[in-house]
C-alpha cells in the first residue's frame, strides 16, 4: 500500500501542495496522520517554503477522521496524531490554504478551516457531524469561533447539519468559490504570497495568529481531558460510534 500523503514542490520551492491521496474518503486514520506529521516535519525548517496547499485526491476533501479510531481503546492515539498536527501547524508559521472539492466533513473541515484562506467548488459541502455520534470537534470549538464567530460555530457544532459552499461561504467557513479550487488557490498563492519576503511572512503569519495559537495550545490539553477522561466515559458516547458503524439509528440514554 502506497503513502497515503502525496506532495509536491511547486515554484522552487515556495510552494508544497499536499494531497491527501486516499480516495474516495480520504479518511483522516492515523497512518494517514502520522505521514502528514511526516511532511511537515521536513518541511518545518526550510526557508524557501512560503505557503501549503491542502487538497484531497479525488471528488472529496475528507470525509474527516477514521470513525474507527474513535473507539474508546483507540481515542487517545487518535487524538493524540490529529491535535498533533494542529500543533505542528502552529511551529510552521507559513501561510496554509485549502482546495476543496466534495465532502469536508468533520476533521476535514478541522484542517481546512485551520488554513488562513478556504477555497471550495460550489458543489462542495461542509459539515462538524460529530454531535450526531454522540461526540464533539475539539479542535472545530477552538478555531470555528475565530474564523466565522460564535453564532456559526455554535451552530456547526452543535447542530451538525451539512452547509452547502454558499452556505459556507456566508458562515465565513469558506473564503471563495471556485470551478477548480486548487488552481484558484495556487492562482491566490501566485498572487499575493509569492512576491512576499519568505521572512516577513513567517512572521507575519504569527503575529496575525498569536492569540488564536495560543489559545489553540493552552485550549487543546483541556478539551482533549474533556474529550477523553469524561465524554468518552459516557453510555452515549460508545453507543454514537457502534449505531455509526452498524449503519442503524443511535439509542440514547442521556448519560
Amino acid at each position: 500500500m502506497g503513502d497515503p500523503v502525496r506532495t509536491e514542490r511547486r515554484h522552487g520551492g515556495a510552494v508544497l501542495e499536499v494531497t491527501l491521496d486516499a480516495p474516495p474518503g480520504n479518511i483522516l486514520d492515523i497512518p494517514m496522520m502520522k505521514s502528514l506529521a511526516r511532511v511537515l516535519r521536513r518541511e518545518e525548517r526550510d526557508p524557501r517554503l512560503k505557503a501549503i496547499l491542502f487538497a484531497g485526491a479525488g471528488a472529496n476533501f475528507s470525509y474527516g477522521v477514521s470513525i474507527e479510531e474513535h473507539r474508546p481503546a483507540r481515542a487517545r492515539a487518535m487524538l493524540r496524531s490529529f491535535h498533533g498536527l494542529f500543533r505542528l501547524l502552529v511551529r510552521l508559521d507559513r501561510v496554509l490554504v485549502a482546495a476543496v472539492r466534495g465532502q469536508c466533513l468533520g476533521g476535514g473541515m478541522e484542517l481546512a478551516c485551520f488554513c488562513q484562506r478556504v477555497v471550495a467548488h460550489p458543489e462542495a459541502r461542509f459539515g462538524q457531524p460529530e454531535i450526531d455520534l454522540g461526540l464533539f470537534p475539539p479542535v472545530a470549538s477552538l478555531i470555528l469561533p475565530r474564523r466565522a464567530g460564535q453564532a456559526a460555530a455554535d451552530e456547526a457544532c452543535l447542530t451538525g447539519r451539512r452547509y452547502t459552499a454558499r452556505e459556507a461561504v456566508e458562515a465565513r467557513f469558506v473564503d471563495e468559490l471556485a470551478g477548480d479550487p486548487r488552481q484558484a488557490a495556487l492562482d491566490w498563492i501566485v498572487r499575493f504570497i509569492l512576491p512576499k519576503s519568505g521572512a516577513a511572512l513567517r512572521r507575519a503569519a504569527r503575529a496575525a495568529r498569536l492569540h488564536w495559537n495560543a489559545a489553540l495550545v493552552r485550549d487543546l490539553d483541556r478539551l482533549e481531558r474533556l474529550y477523553l477522561d469524561d465524554l468518552m466515559k459516557t453510555r452515549d458516547a460508545r453507543e454514537g460510534i457502534e449505531a455509526f458503524l452498524a449503519k442503524r439509528p443511535p439509542a440514547w440514554k442521556d448519560r
